[in-house]
């Protein structure tokens, strides 16, 4: 049986988009309420948003103009945002693990559906992970999480098979959302981690961890890298540069460094080089097993970061609900340290 809190509201308030492009295609819109009354399945929760972290991945898709002027498309509203900290209003049962009123945070993946709204139905069976939300992190602190974390506990799964006890890690792009807590997990495991950043991120990446920081704006990356003889690479980056100095390579980019195209394993479908080089190294004729990743939806990696301490959860600005535009325009800006983050309510 379902456990509820009242949403009587017929309205939710959320931010979507159509066709046109980021940022003309942005809409403050109302959209039916999600009705506390409907059955939920035993998987899902609707949950009262508090804040919503936006990534480049909502304006990327904006901007996909092959998809968005599809006839069946064209004039449909489509949500955006991942990230999400909140309330739990109904919960369908117990197999989901929480009840109305429970404070949770976490990531939330549906094609139309977003976060960037008051309201929204999860399922932790489908698209979604959801955790605890610790009493003392603020809403934006939790939104921030998510996405981020997740990506980067990926990586790091993914190359320890390749880093022996006391061995180097090379993250590239040690100051990003996602390069910051690469270089956190990959410390936590004992590893040496080498970071590339800018030379004013260079204090913030050794306090997250990296014992050796290469600033990338004085050039020669790839050689100051290679002295470092690192076991394995972890690119938030993209590009080419650092290709075949470790025994793998794992990347959330891809060749490209483009911030307008789509990040993640999408990149194998314009870039047929990367996938002969994935599959040479899986047959064993290339030295450095090579592999383009998207962040695995596991739980039990999320609530990792209950043990983080809070001054490591790293937000760049919140903004308000009615500021969404300005706050896509500041992650647009490339300046970004952490996440841009939307106080949704109160």
């Amino acid at each position: 049986m379902a456990t509820t809190t009242d949403l009587s509201d017929p309205t939710i308030r959320a931010w979507t988009y159509t066709t046109g492009g980021y940022p003309s295609c942005l809409q403050d819109s109302f959209l039916p309420a999600p009705s506390a009354a409907t059955p939920l399945r035993p998987t899902q929760l609707l949950v009262r948003v508090r804040a919503a972290a936006l990534n480049p991945a909502d304006i990327q898709l904006m901007n996909l103009p092959f998809v968005w002027s599809l006839p069946y498309l064209s004039s449909l509203r489509k949500g955006f945002g991942a990230d999400f900290a909140g309330t739990v209003v109904a919960a369908g049962g117990t197999a989901a693990g929480f009840a109305a009123g429970d404070e949770v945070f976490g990531i939330h993946f549906m094609p139309g559906s977003g976060t960037c709204q008051e309201v929204v139905t999860v399922d932790v069976a489908r698209g979604a992970v959801v955790a605890a939300k610790p009493e003392a992190w603020a809403w934006t602190r939790a939104a921030a999480l998510p996405l981020v974390w997740l990506t980067g506990r990926t990586c790091v799964a993914k190359v320890e098979g390749w880093v022996p006890e006391g061995g180097t890690v090379a993250v590239l792009g040690g100051s990003s959302a996602t390069g910051m807590y690469a270089v956190h997990l990959a410390k936590r495991r004992g590893w040496r981690v080498v970071s590339t950043c800018g030379a004013r991120n260079g204090e913030f990446v050794r306090g997250m961890g990296a014992d050796v920081v290469v600033d990338y704006t004085r050039g020669g990356v790839r050689e100051q890298v290679e002295r470092e003889r690192p076991d394995a690479v972890i690119d938030c980056v993209g590009g080419t540069e650092c290709l075949g100095l470790a025994r793998r390579y794992v990347t959330i980019v891809g060749d490209k460094t483009d911030r307008g195209l789509l990040v993640g394993a999408a990149t194998y479908l314009w870039n047929p080089q990367m996938v002969l080089r994935t599959l040479l190294g899986k047959v064993g004729l290339r030295s450095e097993a090579y592999e383009c990743v998207n962040l695995e939806l596991r739980k039990d990696y999320l609530e990792e970061t209950l043990e983080l301490d809070e001054e490591k959860i790293v937000v760049d600005s919140a903004f308000s609900f009615n500021q969404v535009k300005e706050a896509l325009d500041r992650l647009n800006s490339g300046r970004c340290r952490g996440k841009v983050v939307v106080e949704v309510g109160s």
